[in-house]
């Protein structure tokens, strides 16, 4: 999007100190020379990166049901339905990062995965992006959460998912932006190109 019609809508790098360095978050405080010649300061945050898997599965009756997590999330005090999703470890591969945590925090592994697209959640004061892919042909086996993560995965309908999104039940942004994809998929709107994985 960085072309040279929107030049006149860049900001340039003056300087940058560093304010924080954690095991998750790394954060900025940059002087920056807005389009009209004025100065600004930024605050941002560095992150790794991450990726969101939208686990598909089809229930004895062969109805298609989406594989979902509940977890308690610190920072807003509740607990949230989510995607299964984790960040990247250094020099991970998406889709690597994708197969990990699709088999530790829920168990399944899946025989066919499709990239879906990238989200980027906080565009006002993080780096942060998502890549989102799709997982079926599940195969259930044993999970193996991180140390202190603690977390209940179950199944539901999209048609439910969907219904919670509209109700404001499920608020996780990344979790709305997968159902919005599920949503579009399902009606034949946007395609999905699937790869066999051995």
């Amino acid at each position: 999007m960085d072309k040279p019609e929107f030049g006149h809508l860049i900001e340039k790098k003056l300087s940058s100190t560093e304010l924080f360095k954690g095991r998750l978050l790394h954060a900025f405080r940059d002087e920056v020379r807005l389009p009209n010649g004025a100065a600004a300061t930024r605050e941002y945050v560095v992150h790794p990166g991450a990726v969101m898997v939208v686990p598909l599965l089809e229930d004895a009756d062969g109805q298609l049901q989406v594989v979902l997590e509940r977890q308690f999330r610190y920072p807003v005090g509740q607990v949230m339905v989510e995607f299964p999703a984790g960040k990247l470890d250094a020099g991970e591969a998406c889709f690597a990062c994708a197969q990990r945590e699709l088999l530790e925090e829920t168990g399944f592994s899946a025989s066919q995965w499709a990239h879906a697209g990238v989200l980027h959640p906080l565009v006002a004061y993080s780096t942060e992006f998502i890549d989102i892919w799709f997982a079926r042909g599940l195969q259930a086996g044993p999970r193996k959460l991180d140390e202190g993560e603690f977390l209940d995965v179950f199944t539901a309908t999209p048609a439910a998912l969907f219904d919670w999104c509209r109700q404001g039940l499920v608020t996780d942004g990344k979790t709305l932006t997968a159902a919005l994809w599920l949503q579009n998929v399902m009606s034949g709107n946007w395609a999905l190109d699937w790869q066999d994985v051995v």
